[in-house]
């Protein structure tokens, strides 16, 4: 039988000893290699194929580091994804999941030696949620999807909604509360029911005539067909119901007919809504309110203006207090509604990218009427556009 054959009990014992994770010092990233104690690395070190692998490395150590990188982070967020959604976990937790698997890329091959700098990458480039607890730093995963991101925005409008039938619900009890207290309902002035003698029996009495005169209803009497024919020509004939007024004869009003020009105005309003319906929003030289707590209290419900865009999603926002750049998720970011008489930019729907001017707010809609200043529809007024599809323009 061979020395190291399959079934010897040095072969089980390698095996045996080779399970589970090993430790990382005595791990070759270059050539891949695990090796199970200082002996057997530096034998591995001294190896005529390690340092074959080493020259090329040494060649264009970045083109190696990026690809390590590349690989890592791209396992790391597949765990975050499918194990996590987007809740907000510990990132040694999804570490931890990472490592698991005894053939996983270590991350002192990569470009981050750390796993906090990790973190401080993935909240700098907009890829998750960071934020720093005292057990650690833990990380939410942001989902770029167009339909999560659709969901999503349904999911806030109609929570918006229920917010605000709540809000007319609780105005209008109030309103009945106190114009009740202005006007109490007067007492009917109920009388008990007493009886003259302790043994006597209540009675009613009620006209059975009467009862069942108003129980039935009264036909009319209709002409004996056996009767003779004179009969017949000597009864009163009904009279026509053309003297009746005209509401009586009219109890169904008509509805107004739509014109064909409204109803194709209707149409080309639908029409381009879907067409200029996205989901970013950013333009360059509007005015924007920052809504997160994650750069700290002093950015905090702050304006700035978009100097500049990245992408659809990231723009690099001047803030008008203290003039910092900061590079911001359109997450992060909401629009800023002016007084009226304000220049504003429709930043999304049917009109999007056009001027306007704002004639009248409505807070209990959370809608704008908006007169328009350039584009197709230029001089009338745009009524009930939402507070999202409206913003601010900045003016030097």
């Amino acid at each position: 039988m061979p020395k190291h054959d399959f079934l010897t009990p040095k072969a089980i014992s390698n095996r045996i000893k080779a399970k589970g994770l090993q430790k990382l010092r005595w791990y070759c990233q270059m050539c891949q290699k695990q090796c199970r104690d200082e002996n057997g690395f530096k034998c591995h070190v001294t190896s005529e194929s390690h340092q074959r692998q080493l020259l090329l490395v040494a060649e264009n150590p970045y083109k190696y580091t990026d690809q390590f990188s590349r690989e890592f982070l791209a396992n790391f967020l597949d765990i975050l994804r499918k194990q996590y959604g987007t809740r907000r976990v510990l990132a040694n937790t999804v570490y931890q999941s990472y490592i698991a698997d005894r053939n996983h890329l270590h991350m002192n091959s990569t470009r981050w030696m750390t796993l906090g700098s990790l973190c401080k990458w993935l909240g700098r480039e907009g890829i998750c949620k960071v934020d720093e607890t005292s057990r650690g730093w833990n990380i939410a995963y942001v989902d770029r999807d167009p339909a999560t991101i659709e969901r999503q925005s349904r999911l806030k409008k109609k929570e918006k909604l229920e917010t605000d039938d709540e809000e007319k619900t609780a105005k209008f009890i109030e309103q009945q509360v106190a114009r009740a207290a202005i006007n109490p309902p007067s007492d009917p002035g109920y009388t008990e029911l007493l009886r003259e003698e302790e043994d006597g029996k209540i009675q009613f009495s009620m006209d059975t005539k009467m009862l069942s005169t108003q129980s039935q209803p009264q036909l009319p009497t209709l002409p004996n067909p056996l009767q003779s024919a004179d009969k017949i020509k000597d009864t009163p004939k009904p009279s026509r119901s053309r003297d009746r007024e005209p509401s009586e004869t009219r109890s169904i009003s008509k509805r107004p007919k739509i014109s064909a020009l409204d109803e194709i105005k209707s149409i080309e309003e639908k029409r381009r809504e879907n067409k200029n319906r996205f989901d970013h929003w950013l333009h360059k030289g509007i005015v924007v309110k920052i809504n997160t707590k994650l750069l700290g209290e002093n950015y905090f419900k702050k304006k700035g203006v978009v100097v500049d865009l990245e992408d659809k999603f990231i723009a690099l926002v001047k803030m008008i207090d203290s003039g910092d750049v900061l590079k911001m998720d359109q997450i992060y970011l909401e629009t800023v509604i002016p007084n009226i008489g304000r220049d504003v930019l429709i930043v999304n729907g049917a009109n999007r990218g056009s001027n306007g001017k704002i004639m009248r707010v409505c807070p209990e809609s959370f809608s704008v009427d908006v007169e328009m200043l350039d584009g197709v529809l230029i001089g009338t007024v745009v009524k009930q556009l939402e507070y999202e599809d409206v913003c601010k323009l900045h003016k030097e």
